[in-house]
């Protein structure tokens, strides 16, 4: 079992609910997860595409340009500034970013 920190407020509303508060908090988190999903794949493409590019190619030139694209989710923009990178390393970090495009 884990420990769930709400206010009282949260746990009546819980409590209150068809099936108590584990019951609940399932079907909370499925209908988030199932709403948010694209969100998340998006947001979880520019995160590893970013802590990869910091690695590889923090002191590249470009490096800044291209983040602030990856979050604007500029795909052109991204792409013009890690043309002049090593080969590999630009086409990985345009493969990771991928979903940040959707």
């Amino acid at each position: 079992a884990r420990e769930v920190t709400l206010a009282p407020r949260h746990w009546e509303w819980l409590a209150a609910q068809s099936g108590g508060a584990s019951a609940a908090l399932r079907r909370l988190v499925e209908e988030a997860r199932r709403s948010g999903g694209a969100q998340d794949r998006v947001r979880l493409g520019q995160e590893a595409a970013y802590r990869f590019m910091a690695a590889m190619a923090g002191d590249l030139p470009g490096f800044e340009e291209a983040t602030r694209a990856l979050f604007a989710k500029d795909r052109l923009r991204f792409e013009r500034h890690v043309a002049s990178w090593p080969d590999d390393v630009g086409a990985y970090a345009t493969k990771l970013a991928e979903p940040a495009w959707a």
